[in-house]
């Protein structure tokens, strides 16, 4: 336990931790105190100097943020130094700085997207003066390029520099700094080029007076003005926990909400931008297909359709799930095909083979927050920057502040922070196996080592078997044991750990992605039924084609028979992250017309079908899917787990491939039907230099 130390703060005599900052023991008693370039996960600057703070006895207020605790002398009779947070001193001293804070500062209230959440605002208003002193000319300063997300209004800076920090600590891309001192100091990018993070977005949640707002957000709405609905999301899955804002009917921003254990307060580029794609390029009518053209259909008609191709033979039919679809969905699709007798059923759009087997065969086992207790991590067919930016974010955390090693077997690439690069293909696995030196060695050595795998060495031929080369690697270097489950994979789809959770796999003879697509092509199969599945890159032959799903993208553009779904915004529904956290994500604005629920869609289909599906209501299918399976029923939490399986026989037995492991995605800012209909995902691919992420580290 850390040294205490008593501290008089108003007149209140309190003990904390002698590593405390001043700022932190005076907000233990209640204390308010005001900040701009103070920020709990950044390093402190303390150059706004607006938390000053009266120590009585010393010539001039203190910046409470850069003053720790352990440094407060006593008072010469032995009683602890005495605080004052309110005194005439403290108030006059902070009206001081908010008036020059505001010397420069345009008026420019009215029009700025920071209007109604600022922070200079609120506070100009709850410690500054009533009048001005100023009557010279303002500063101006240059507005600076900083990409399509980022818009600048640089006179509005103050230069607290929480941008600098965030960039350069957090997202490890040193693009941003302070340049020339005094009243010429500027904030700029060093190159005047679009920022290359994937997290460049969460500048504009730190920046407290509106220099750095939202570019394509500009100008749609007041926040006053919106409606807003917690949810979780969808483009990748880490989980993160966001706040979806919408007027009249029209998603307009997407914002993080803090949830320590997944995002803490960050979410990426993708997230936070992708809203645009929800409403372009959507299916909000039932099509049929005609001689090679595509009507719109009633929903009827299209629902007696779809009864009527799939009343044919159990083997001849097949159901695939693609990676954004909520767990009612697939609870809904897998009763429906079970009614019918339908085996060829599969999750894996990418043809990973896993599942079926124990949880923690499958899951992000130490769980996203127990990234900082480790101390060494092997990173095997993954590019964990471009497939979970959070999950990247939470290892270059642990990094900097500990002894972190860190190995990685697959592609080389600028993933911010240093690495032993070992090897590109799976045979390194083996071979590491076998070592005793190099990285084997920092393994041998580790407490508590950690082996991360990607949809690289899964998602491809031969996947099965670099599972099992990475369990036998597991098992030699004790990263599985009583207390310690170091055995992670790192899932790309939202939906994956759900689907397999509740067993949405091939049953007895049934096939999977691979084989469906094999087979519709060889005419086996003559139905296939994609729910929301525009990934496969299959061609499914002369097979008739129901596609259900949101908007217009591949899964479409190849279907005979359209059943227009509703996006995650439009929906409640259920979630599981890689580390198997089931989350609810609500509806925030209705389905695109004639759109609908994608769990009711199934429901309906089943009446046409004469299968009645047990449930009518998403509570009365929840409630089955909680009985099925109890997993689905701890909200919010990580599960437990503890080691239930033997590290050494996940996967298959076999000879693994040679060739060299590589990130399934190639583009971060195109990865799924919604992003690729955002013109910012698009604009953002075109002018952030894919390089820029994928270059080899040096």
């Amino acid at each position: 336990m850390s040294d205490l130390r008593k501290v008089n703060i108003d007149g209140k005599e309190i003990e904390v931790p002698a590593d405390y900052t001043l700022m932190q023991a005076c907000e233990e008693t209640g204390a308010e105190i005001p900040r701009f370039c103070y920020h709990e996960r950044l390093s402190v600057a303390g150059n706004c100097r607006m938390c000053l703070v009266e120590w009585v006895g010393a010539p001039k207020p203190q910046a409470s943020c850069a003053l720790q605790v352990k440094d407060l002398r006593p008072n010469r009779d032995g009683t602890p130094a005495n605080i004052r947070t309110n005194s005439e001193k403290v108030k006059k001293a902070r009206e001081g700085v908010m008036e020059f804070l505001l010397i420069n500062h345009p008026l420019d209230c009215p029009i700025c997207d920071q209007g109604g959440e600022c922070d200079l605002q609120d506070q100009a208003m709850a410690y500054g003066r009533d009048t001005s002193r100023f009557e010279e000319n303002k500063r101006a300063v240059d507005d600076k390029f900083m990409g399509p997300l980022v818009n600048t209004i640089m006179t509005r800076c103050i230069q607290c520099t929480r941008c600098v920090r965030f960039v350069t600590e957090v997202a490890g891309v040193e693009e941003i700094g302070l340049a020339a001192r005094g009243e010429d100091a500027e904030i700029t990018t060093y190159l005047e080029q679009s920022l290359t993070s994937e997290l460049s977005g969460n500048v504009i949640d730190l920046c407290p007076v509106g220099a750095l707002t939202s570019k394509p957000y500009a100008f749609n709405a007041r926040p006053w003005e919106l409606d807003s609905t917690e949810s979780v999301d969808v483009m990748d899955a880490v989980g993160s926990n966001i706040r979806v804002d919408s007027r009249t009917g029209r998603v307009l921003r997407i914002l993080p909400v803090i949830n320590e254990d997944v995002n803490e307060e960050w979410i990426s580029d993708k997230t936070r931008f992708v809203w645009d794609g929800l409403g372009r390029q959507r299916l909000d009518r039932p099509y049929i297909r005609e001689n090679g053209k595509l009507r719109p259909a009633g929903w009827d008609e299209a629902l007696a359709l779809a009864a009527e191709k799939l009343k044919g033979e159990p083997e001849e039919i097949a159901a695939i799930a693609g990676d954004l679809c909520d767990a009612e969905s697939m609870k809904a699709l897998k009763d429906l095909m079970g009614s019918l007798g339908v085996q060829n059923l599969d999750c894996r759009q990418d043809g990973a083979i896993i599942g079926g087997g124990a949880r923690s065969e499958y899951l992000f086992n130490t769980g996203i927050a127990g990234i900082e207790e480790a101390d060494a991590i092997l990173i095997v067919g993954s590019n964990p920057r471009l497939e979970a930016p959070l999950v990247n974010t939470r290892i270059r955390k642990t990094w900097l502040n500990s002894n972190l090693k860190i190995g990685v077997i697959g592609e080389a690439a600028d993933l911010t922070y240093d690495y032993d690069h070992i090897g590109t293909s799976a045979a390194d696995i083996e071979k590491l196996t076998t070592s005793t030196t190099g990285f084997a060695k920092k393994l041998k050595s580790a407490k508590r080592p950690m082996m991360i795998i990607g949809a690289g060495a899964l998602g491809r031929a031969g996947g099965a078997q670099i599972l099992r080369a990475c369990g036998e690697l597991a098992a030699k270097f004790e990263m599985v044991s009583a207390d310690w489950n170091g055995f992670n994979v790192l899932h790309t789809a939202a939906a994956r750990v759900a689907g397999l959770d509740m067993g949405f796999l091939p049953g007895e003879g049934g096939k999977s992605t691979v084989e469906i697509a094999q087979a519709a092509k060889q005419g086996a199969i003559k139905t296939v039924y994609l729910l929301g599945a525009d990934e496969t890159g299959a061609d499914y032959g002369d097979a008739f084609v129901i596609y259900q799903g949101s908007h217009g993208d591949n899964g479409a553009h190849r279907a005979d028979l359209i059943l227009p779904g509703a996006a995650y915004t439009e929906k409640d529904g259920l979630y599981t992250n890689t580390e198997g956290r089931v989350q609810p994500g609500s509806r925030a604005v209705a389905p695109k017309g004639e759109a609908k629920e994608d769990w009711a869609i199934i429901r309906a289909l089943s009446g046409h079908l004469d299968r009645v599906l047990p449930y009518d209501s998403l509570f009365a299918l929840r409630e089955k899917l909680i009985a099925d399976y109890p997993v689905f029923g701890a909200l919010g939490t990580k599960p437990d787990t503890s080691p239930d399986f033997d590290v050494k026989t996940v996967g298959q037995a076999g000879k693994v491939p040679t060739d060299d492991l590589t990130s399934p995605i190639t583009d971060f800012y195109l990865t799924n039907p919604i992003a690729r209909a955002s013109n910012v995902m698009a604009e953002c691919s075109e002018l952030i230099p894919e390089q820029t992420l994928t270059e080899a580290a040096e």
